[in-house]
């Protein structure tokens, strides 16, 4: 590249180039999560930007809060790839890139110079990764699919809602996971998959990795997939955890769950041990498992005239697992996510200072960082020329 971006001296990714060409959240969210990990991320937009710059939720009028996220940290350039010139300038960048991360539908690859055997014949060293909603092979790989297309493909919107949510609405119809739920694991997998091909790329040479976000998803389900191999088909009305889960407390939620004896005996304890709890047929669990029903009544009613401070206070404290249910001001404001250094201002033209999650993990047991906010249109051009 003509021009070099500066990362923090601790990236694991240091001197990593990877070049994004991004319409959904996929292939968005895996150049996210490389850059983050301090590789040298350009974004390769047309001259209208990515469809992600106008995705709602909206921070400010016409500031996509989803295209702030998946491009912080990033650099953009603005490239026709219908025309020649565009896709000269992707070639340049291929050439000094080491991993290409592209969504294109698979029916348009080919005339824009982005087919898996153009890239490799003229990259042969190159990780060239696809991310679509059903990969790039197969009876599937031309169909298009929104994120609630690829839960419901991936079995997951079959089991929701499930819990509290359908114990209150069984009336409602299935809903999805909040947010690009489905995306966001196809992203994790190219990520994955790009750094796997990387690290063989010594004895391998480039590869080209094929990411299907359905399969990624169907991964998410394992436990739904394990009790199908035994006979049984899990549902949203049935998939709960018979005793535990979301509990109404006085002023909010908390989430329970007791997987183990000793889990249970502090349960009992938190809860004054009462007479029911005491009753020797419920030290089993499989007993426990069929009253499941009858346990939670008891435990939100008991729950229900205190507050969920008081009660993760104490039941912490008595080994039980349980947590409370955060807004997302309160959960900027924790001070554990500061101790583990989640959330970093990073300035966003048009919408100010915000505080945004940087990653979901740690590298080397310390956080990562931000080296800026999103880019600006083609602002990676302009500053070359301005150099």
């Amino acid at each position: 590249m003509a021009e070099s971006i500066n990362a923090p001296l601790a990236s694991p990714l240091l001197g990593v180039r990877v070049v994004v060409h991004a319409s959904g959240v996929a292939a968005a969210y895996a150049g996210r999560m490389l850059g983050t990990l301090g590789a040298e991320t350009l974004w390769v937009e047309p001259p209208a930007g990515s469809p992600l710059r106008r995705e709602p939720p909206f921070l400010t009028d016409g500031v996509s809060a989803l295209f702030a996220y998946l491009a912080a940290g990033a650099r953009s350039l603005v490239a026709e790839l219908d025309t020649a010139d565009g896709q000269a300038t992707l070639a340049a960048l291929l050439s000094e890139a080491d991993i290409f991360i592209d969504d294109t539908p698979v029916t348009a690859r080919e005339a824009l110079g982005l087919s898996e055997s153009a890239i490799a014949a003229q990259h042969p060293q190159l990780i060239h990764v696809s991310a679509l909603p059903f990969g790039a092979t197969g009876p599937k790989a031309d169909w298009k699919g929104e994120d609630i297309n690829v839960q419901h493909a991936s079995g997951e919107g079959y089991l929701l809602p499930n819990g509290l949510s359908c114990e209150l609405f069984p009336d409602r119809s299935p809903v999805k996971i909040h947010g690009h739920f489905a995306s966001l694991q196809g992203g994790i997998a190219a990520a994955l998959g790009a750094l796997s091909a990387l690290w063989a790329r010594p004895e391998q040479g480039g590869q080209y990795v094929d990411i299907s976000s359905q399969d990624a998803t169907l991964a998410v389900g394992a436990f739904a997939i394990q009790r199908l191999g035994d006979g049984s088909v899990e549902h949203r009305v049935e998939r709960s955890f018979r005793y535990g889960g979301v509990i109404p407390c006085a002023d909010g939620y908390v989430e329970l769950l007791t997987l183990e004896q000793r889990q249970w005996d502090g349960l009992v304890k938190l809860l004054g041990e009462p007479e029911w709890a005491l009753d020797p047929a419920l030290a089993d669990s499989l007993e426990r498992s069929r009253r499941g029903p009858e346990i939670n009544r008891h435990i939100r009613l008991w729950a229900s005239v205190r507050k969920v401070e008081d009660i993760v206070r104490d039941g912490q404290a008595l080994s039980v697992p349980l947590a409370k249910y955060y807004t997302p001001a309160e959960v900027v404001r924790d001070p554990h996510e500061g101790v583990r250094g989640l959330f970093q201002p990073v300035e966003v033209e048009g919408a100010g200072v915000l505080d945004m999650l940087v990653s979901p993990f740690h590298f080397d047991g310390a956080p990562l960082t931000l080296r800026s906010g999103p880019p600006a249109l083609g602002e990676y051009r302009r500053s070359a020329v301005e150099a």
